[in-house]
């Protein structure tokens, strides 16, 4: 027998129980047959495998919609051991009981990971739209303490995922992706599109999906959240990088109803110093409601688009539009999609021709939802999105509805007819095709302006579009806020690092007289404090405008402190963007579970109102209401709120330089103005220039605040920060390190250019210490001056 015979296509045969057992080795891995089951187990790289099961001689195959990866040839040594069938390669252990059918998963030292429940994959028949296919569903046996991250955008508030049943179809404020992580060190992704029910009990973990012509998942192994994150953008895709124009305020509003208006907001933040990026248009520029989404301004209110545009770049602002996926059916998009037969039919916002509330039934809008499935739906789409508004200058799309919306959905809803099979088959992953196709189709059009996609649905893989999703609209209220944080950080666990929230809230239906009433008053002041340490600082919301100048005047609270916490965010834009770098190049996360780095301190497990932003920053939200008093506010009293320092490190005040030991709760003093902001010990943060937009000075003179403490490193990144250079390798990094014993700051080599690169710049130093005495801080005496041309400074502080 020669080699290549022998390791493509060796049968090896073992008497069990009386019952000849086979499998046949393959490139990836194995198959085999057990009772009536089909199964094939695929080694995708070391640590990385995918399960398939099916019912026997059904010749199950399918090419996923998230996972791009092609499998890599792995080094595994295949034996077996009684009952067992292992599979082991350098990382993991993959152990088949060729009796029960289970799959188990441990480390390469033996430790176990994860296992199947017994005879617990299951196949019922049942008739997709005349499809015969079948409900799949399997179960996991989870330790009992053990905690689990992920499965998309949740509104329930919790940061462990357990003890929970949710039924997965996605929506306007629920975002699901069937994916978890445990703090055990691995993930598991349910391949699957149809609507899903995750559930979790002590008797098992489950997943069960409506269509599938098999069972379909991927197991990865990481030493740490950071590196199984890792592992699912390496089978899913990794995250372009955004604009730096993207990371400073953005103001929108249920809705700017006219051209004037729209300019008019970005002129009076001009006017007022504030800084502002962006402005965002919401819909009806397109006029009427049978012209939804027409992707032009059949609105009179907007007289001159192009002008528009250019009086918001004109004052050094960019803009986004709303743009959906479904069309009103006069225009022309939809006739177009209609003759290819590339339009559902189910009941879709808007609901009535009209604009009133609530929708009269006897004007149904006839927009209909299209098929973003087709590839060919997808260049009629991007045909009128390009013409209509891409080549008026706007800036970024906002990708609105793109779950879509399904109103009171019937079963024969989902029998609609796409590209790819039924609606049923592949419902979840509608966002990720929608804007997949938008990205692409940019990407194919110039490389001189980065796709930025605003978003209000997510599915496995959609961190490869250049998206950043928001948590939909949800109502404000202080419950609706602390969900956000959770709600974040699991989407950031499921490998999707840009997350975002309506600061503010969308509706406000429990608040009367929202601008003029103190709760919520003081409400908006705290989102905005959280929205600052967000990937999107963007401020949106219906019912009331959400205009700094709606609340007050400089001088007043709540107003300063608004202006407070924008500019805080253009400070750190240095910060920010490095930090989107590291996203970028090596599968960090800009929000971050307090588990992601703090994993031995159980403490943090399942604290869902801190979480670190970057490395180096600790964010400690307000959640509820502490000034307002029977309606009115009361900011003469201080209060304090509750907080949680992860163990193992030192912590420093952002805002007093006081130094605190990890491992404790500690209370800290909240006024309006103030959230809690402590600083790991050991971190080098850049500080960048007061600005009233991102690119309006250049990074020539930059503070870097050394928090000493411990020994630690930042690297400032920087590019053009607008094309996709950067993926060619023009951009320039520098390195810098803190000796904490020898007091030493290292200003590395600069490594990498760029055109318009600053050869020589200054760094001013400051070193945050505490007073051993009174525990304030007094860096005053430590700022230091370098001059630095790019190459190696050691400088003793």
């Amino acid at each position: 027998m020669n080699r290549v015979f022998a390791l493509l296509i060796i049968i090896l045969t073992v008497i069990t129980n009386s019952s000849a057992q086979t499998y046949l080795r393959t490139d990836l891995g194995i198959k085999t047959s057990i009772g009536d089951t089909d199964y094939e187990i695929q080694f995708f790289s070391p640590s990385i495998v995918r399960v398939l099961k099916s019912p026997e001689e059904s010749c199950f195959s399918k090419e996923s919609l998230s996972v791009i990866k092609k499998p890599q040839k792995t080094d595994i040594d295949i034996r077996l051991d009684g009952k067992d069938l292992i599979l082991e390669g350098d990382d993991l252990l993959v152990i088949l009981n060729m009796n029960k059918g289970t799959v188990s998963f441990e480390t390469s030292t033996g430790q176990p990971l994860l296992s199947e429940k017994e005879a617990s994959a299951e196949f019922t028949e049942f008739n997709d739209a005349g499809n015969a296919t079948y409900n799949v569903s399997q179960s996991f046996k989870l330790g009992q303490d053990e905690a689990i991250y992920g499965l998309g955008i949740l509104q329930n508030g919790k940061m462990i995922q357990r003890d929970l049943e949710i039924r997965m179809v996605q929506n306007n404020t629920q975002d699901f992706v069937p994916f978890f992580q445990s703090n055990k060190g691995y993930g598991l992704f349910w391949d699957n599109y149809s609507p899903t029910t995750f559930s979790d009990n002590k008797e098992q973990t489950t997943f069960s999906s409506e269509v599938g012509d098999g069972i379909d998942y991927y197991f990865m192994h990481g030493e740490n959240a950071d590196s199984v994150v890792a592992q699912m953008r390496e089978l899913t895709g990794q995250v372009p990088m955004f604009p730096l124009w993207t990371y400073g305020y953005w103001q929108s509003r249920e809705r700017y109803k006219s051209q004037d208006e729209t300019v008019g907001i970005v002129r009076k933040y001009r006017e007022l110093g504030v800084p502002l990026d962006g402005i965002i248009q919401d819909w009806r520029y397109w006029g009427n409601n049978y012209l939804w989404n027409a992707m032009e301004f059949l609105n009179e209110e907007f007289y001159d688009p192009r002008k528009m545009v250019d009086d918001v770049h004109n004052m050094n602002a960019h803009m986004i539009i709303s743009i959906w996926n479904s069309f009103g059916p006069e225009t022309k998009p939809y006739r177009e999609l209609d003759s290819i037969d590339a339009l559902m039919d189910f009941k879709t916002w808007p609901e009535s021709g009209s604009f009133k509330w609530p929708p009269n039934p006897d004007y149904p809008s006839g927009v209909r939802v299209y098929d973003a499935y087709n590839p060919e739906a997808l260049d009629i789409y991007w045909k009128y999105l390009k013409k209509g508004i891409f080549s008026l200058g706007i800036d970024g799309f906002w990708i609105d509805s793109s779950e879509p919306d399904h109103f009171d959905p019937k079963p024969s809803d989902f029998d609609n007819q796409t590209h790819l099979g039924s609606f049923r088959k592949v419902r979840n992953a509608y966002p990720l095709m929608t804007v997949g196709g938008v990205y692409k189709h940019q990407r194919e059009v110039t490389s001189d302006k980065r796709v930025f996609i605003l978003t209000r649905s997510v599915f496995a893989g959609q961190q490869r579009y250049g998206a950043n999703t928001w948590s939909g609209d949800v109502v404000a209220s202080w419950d609706a806020l602390r969900k956000q944080i959770s709600g974040g950080l699991n989407l950031t666990l499921c490998g999707i690092p840009h997350y975002n929230s309506d600061i503010g809230g969308v509706f406000l239906w429990d608040f009367q007289n929202p601008l003029q009433n103190a709760d919520y008053r003081e409400l908006y002041a705290r989102w905005i404090q959280f929205g600052a340490f967000c990937p999107m600082m963007r401020s949106h919301g219906a019912d009331a405008p959400r205009e700094i100048f709606q609340f007050g005047k400089k001088g007043e609270p709540v107003y300063d402190a608004i202006e407070k916490y924008i500019k805080l965010r253009y400070s750190l834009l240095p910060y920010i963007y490095s930090t989107s770098w590291h996203v970028s190049e090596h599968q960090s996360s800009m929000m971050r579970a307090l588990v992601m780095d703090y994993p031995s301190d159980n403490k943090v497990l399942d604290i869902d109102d801190q979480y670190m932003f970057g490395k180096a920053i600790l964010v400690c939200p307000v959640t509820e209401s502490m000034y307002n008093q029977d309606g009115q506010a009361d900011f003469g009293s201080v209060k304090k709120r509750e907080l949680y320092l992860p163990g193992g490190t030192q912590w420093i005040d952002y805002w007093t330089g006081e130094k605190r030991e990890g491992g404790q709760t500690i209370n800290k003093e909240t006024p309006i103005d103030i959230m809690p902001i402590f600083i790991k010990a050991g971190s080098v943060i850049p500080i960048g220039p007061d600005v009233q937009y991102a690119e309006e000075k250049p990074w020539d003179n930059l503070e870097i605040r050394i928090y000493e403490g411990a020994d630690g490193e930042f690297t400032l990144y920087e590019d053009e920060n607008d094309n996709y250079n950067y993926e060619k390798g023009l951009y320039s990094t520098i390195r810098f390190s803190w000796d904490d014993t020898k007091k030493v700051l290292t200003i590395a080599d600069r490594e990498g250019k760029f055109p318009g690169m600053l050869q020589k710049r200054k760094f001013n130093i400051i070193k945050i210490a505490s007073d051993e005495d009174t525990g304030k801080e007094s860096s005053e005496k430590f700022i230091q001056k370098v001059l630095y041309s790019g190459e190696r400074i050691n400088i003793k502080l």
